[in-house]
């Protein structure tokens, strides 16, 4: 006969044995049958070689029904030489999971010093399927940093401050085989109060 202390430690051994058995584990995930490879940042961005930063990069990894996918090993590969970077170590490839959102972000990129256009290989592969995609991005120095509507809006700053003169040079060829001109210059005004004026040089 089994002693009260035995039983009192037995028969909660099997209820909790009979529950277990008596539930059906969960269905796992059915797998895709295909993945795509979204780009959601980086496509297009411009790096600062003067300052080393550089833009975050993310994609997103799908199903063939759109939906996200997680645990997918994502692996982003650099160009060999030329315009482009390194990763952490000097690194050219890294692999990175995707999150519950199947968002994988690129780890930060060292950009170096070669100024031109490159692209970044991406690659996902999850349970016997692949999909790639190619991140096109560019490095600059600091001081091509300045865009033309900067300097387009540096003028009207200094226009609407106090006036500024403006030149416009147009080249061109001359009216005849034996014309010497070059170009025309015209000369403005842009003011605060009397508007803008144009006309000939005096």
């Amino acid at each position: 006969m089994q002693s009260p202390v035995v039983r009192s430690l037995l028969i909660p051994l099997l209820v909790a044995f009979v529950t277990a058995n008596g539930q059906e584990p969960p269905a796992p995930a059915p797998a895709p049958a295909r993945l795509s490879v979204v780009v959601l940042e980086g496509e297009g961005a411009i790096n600062n070689i003067k300052r080393r930063t550089s833009r975050e990069t993310i994609v997103k990894v799908e199903d063939e029904n759109h939906k996200p996918l997680a645990g997918v090993a994502v692996a982003f590969l650099l160009p060999a030489d030329g315009p482009g970077g390194a990763f952490t170590g000097g690194a050219k490839s890294v692999t990175v999971n995707t999150d519950s959102a199947g968002r994988a972000v690129m780890p930060h990129l060292q950009v170096n010093s070669n100024p031109g256009t490159y692209r970044i290989g991406v690659y996902a592969s999850h349970r016997g399927l692949g999909a790639s995609a190619t991140i096109s991005q560019s490095s600059i120095t600091g001081a091509a940093a300045v865009s033309t509507a900067g300097i387009i809006g540096i003028v009207a700053g200094v226009a609407a401050a106090g006036g500024v003169a403006l030149a416009v040079v147009s080249k061109g060829k001359g009216n005849g085989p034996g014309s010497s001109q070059t170009g025309t210059t015209t000369t403005g005004t842009v003011g605060t109060g009397g508007g803008t004026t144009f006309g000939p040089p005096h």
